[in-house]
């Protein structure tokens, strides 16, 4: 550490090395070791510096300020509103719309009647050693 970060330091951090980041605390008490006269100095000026800060107070606002502020502020909405309710009903009408088209879908395709050719083509393509011969009408 040299003496410009060492300043840089204590103007960012204050007069007490045990504020600063713990990463620079080691290196800075090797400078004050190494160059005490400069370093106690830096830490001097910004101990009055942090003593002079500390007795300020921020400026409190005025409470015509405060109430102009307030009156300005947009309201808070409440938890229910008309667009909140249609949009959730809207939600639910596409779920019972998507479940009455299954069970319509499911009904009409569901209930058609099982040949004996597709039968045999599910036959066919569940196994692949199955022949599948046309049917003949027997001749009696």
């Amino acid at each position: 550490m040299d003496a410009q970060r060492f300043e840089a330091l204590a103007d960012a951090h204050g007069g007490l090395i045990a504020r600063w980041p713990a990463e620079a605390q080691d290196a800075a008490y090797d400078w004050l070791a190494r160059a005490p006269e400069e370093a106690q100095a830096v830490l001097t000026d910004a101990l009055a510096l942090d003593e002079a800060l500390s007795v300020l107070r921020p400026p409190q606002p005025s409470a015509g300020l405060r109430d102009r502020v307030l009156a300005a502020a947009p309201r808070a909405r409440s938890g229910w509103s008309l667009g909140r309710l249609l949009a959730g009903a809207g939600v639910g009408a596409a779920l019972a719309a998507a479940s009455v088209a299954g069970v319509m879908i499911g009904t009409l395709v569901g209930g058609a009647p099982v040949t004996a050719s597709d039968e045999a083509v599910m036959a066919a393509l569940a196994d692949e050693d199955w022949i599948v011969l046309p049917e003949t009408e027997s001749q009696s």
